[in-house]
């Protein structure tokens, strides 16, 4: 029988024995779930006399809110920036196969690409939410092609671009329409690179530095025009110095505006950022950490060669691990604090009343044993 009618035909998932990410902290509470949505407990009790149609029993496991990737380039065979005919199956089968890394919502993500690439790949992808058929997609990250030919790392040479028109027109140039995207990385450096900065901001779009080699200064001016993300920081950007701490220094700056965050992408898998590096981006600024895989077509597969886009890489292997932050920190790096950077944070990244159900229960080594989108389990480890 539906619990309460005078609200909601809906059954109530109500899950018990867990320890639940709430407050930046594991608290042993209930959490229950109806329409897809987080309850509020008392409202529950006090206004609708409402019960449970369901229990899980977590066995003692963490809930917390589930991933979001905002820089994921593909997996297990699929490339992002190839445009294949079918571009939907390949980003719905990496989709599928991330529930069981805990990841409830993605931005794919794609490298540095010729205009006819961005022009066949962004209009066929929506942005939809997730369920039994694989996590949600939040939109597109376009990585490139506005970006520093010093600091390139694996972008194909020949389709960087610059900003020659003078701004948004070399963009919609490049990428033929910006429905669908979420996110844009750029190097601040270029040449009219800040009146692009402010449009996109103003569109609705995460504007991200990274693939740069930007002073202090003109990562700060990007800032004030809206940038609000470094992309995996201390990779293919200058060094850290201490007359100009360039790009990294915005972790420490001054000069971002008050009320504002600058949230930075670190890869944490002990390869891409030394473990100490890492520690010490996350004293300087906790509360700005975004634990992005910035997966490749790798993912998933045995070492050996792969794509990323137009290049073919050498892969051989990587540990994943957060180093230097507390269980909590780092489920928060992975979940609220990229729902805050892309502005969602009052529906994901947390268990607030009211949020999406899209959890993810870990046991204590943070291994994943299941996902659950809109309150829906879409995946759980086998026996």
């Amino acid at each position: 029988m539906p619990s309460n009618k005078s609200v909601s035909d809906a059954p109530i998932t109500q899950f018990i024995n867990c320890r639940i990410l709430r407050d930046h902290q594991l608290q042993r509470e209930d959490l229950w779930v109806r329409d897809g949505r987080i309850l509020d407990p008392e409202k529950l009790f006090f206004d609708e006399q409402g019960y449970a149609d369901k229990r899980v029993d977590c066995e003692g496991s963490i809930i917390a809110p589930g991933f979001i990737d905002v820089q994921i380039n593909g997996g297990y065979g699929i490339d992002f920036s190839q445009a294949s005919e079918d571009v939907v199956a390949g980003i719905s089968f990496v989709a599928k196969k991330i529930l069981e890394h805990g990841v409830t919502s993605f931005c794919p993500t794609l490298v540095t690409s010729p205009p006819a690439v961005y022009h066949k790949v962004l209009p066929q992808v929506k942005v939809h939410n997730g369920g039994a058929h694989g996590a949600g997609v939040l939109g597109f990250h376009l990585e490139g092609p506005f970006i520093s030919l010093e600091k390139k790392g694996a972008h194909p040479e020949q389709f960087l671009r610059t900003f020659r028109s003078g701004g948004i027109e070399d963009v919609m140039e490049a990428y033929g329409s910006l429905d669908n995207v979420a996110m844009v990385t750029l190097a601040p450096e270029l040449a009219s690179s800040q009146s692009v900065v402010r449009e996109l901001s103003k569109r609705g779009i995460t504007v991200s530095l990274g693939h740069s080699v930007a002073n202090l200064a003109q990562a700060e001016e990007a800032v004030k025009h809206g940038a609000s993300f470094i992309t995996h920081l201390f990779n293919a950007m200058l060094p850290f110095h201490h007359r100009d701490p360039g790009i990294v220094g915005l972790l420490t700056s001054d000069q971002v505006p008050a009320g504002r965050t600058v949230y930075y992408g670190m890869i944490a898998d002990g390869i891409h950022t030394n473990p100490a590096a890492l520690r010490i981006a996350h004293r300087a600024h906790p509360s700005g950490l975004v634990l992005v895989t910035d997966a490749i077509t790798a993912m998933g597969l045995p070492p050996g060669r792969h794509t990323l886009g137009q290049q073919v890489i050498e892969i051989q292997g990587l540990n994943a691990y957060v180093a230097g932050c507390s269980v909590e920190e780092a489920l928060e790096a992975a979940s609220l604090h990229p729902a805050q950077l892309l502005g969602i944070s009052h529906k994901k990244g947390n268990l607030d009343y009211g949020s999406d159900a899209d959890l993810v229960l870990l046991d204590d080594g943070l291994n994943v044993s299941a996902t659950y989108i809109s309150g829906d389990e879409v995946w759980r480890r086998g026996p």
